[in-house]
């Protein structure tokens, strides 16, 4: 079952990704139920697209997914988190909720980026 959000961020595109993608940041926004082990899934970066792609290795099952970062209005971003999977995570939350809140997340982690620098 895929699950897909999409919200507007105040903070330039190239913020936002690289704020998403920073290893020091990615446990503070990625909820624990859906942050993925290095070595069972293989994550592609596309900074040149503001793109990042997940997917499970062999066998190994769980979520698929990508975070987009597209210009926004106003100089913001819009960024889209799209997962895709069985429905159901170990800790039995919803999938949609749990994507709902990566990006009130990211957008928190976003904006102490911001203010930290």
């Amino acid at each position: 079952m895929a699950y897909r959000t999409t919200r507007g961020m105040s903070a330039p595109p190239e913020v936002v990704f690289s704020t998403a993608t920073d290893p020091s940041r990615v446990e503070g926004w990625v909820p624990a139920p859906l942050r993925q082990r290095a070595d069972e899934h293989r994550v592609t970066v596309l900074p040149e697209r503001l793109r990042v792609e997940w997917r499970p290795t062999g066998q190994a099952g769980g979520w698929s997914g990508s975070l987009q970062v597209a210009e926004g209005d106003a100089g913001g971003a819009q960024v889209e988190i799209t997962v895709d999977g069985d429905g159901t995570v170990a800790s039995g939350e919803p999938v949609d909720e749990l994507v709902d809140d990566a990006l009130t997340e990211l957008d928190r982690a976003v904006a102490d980026n911001l203010t930290a620098g």
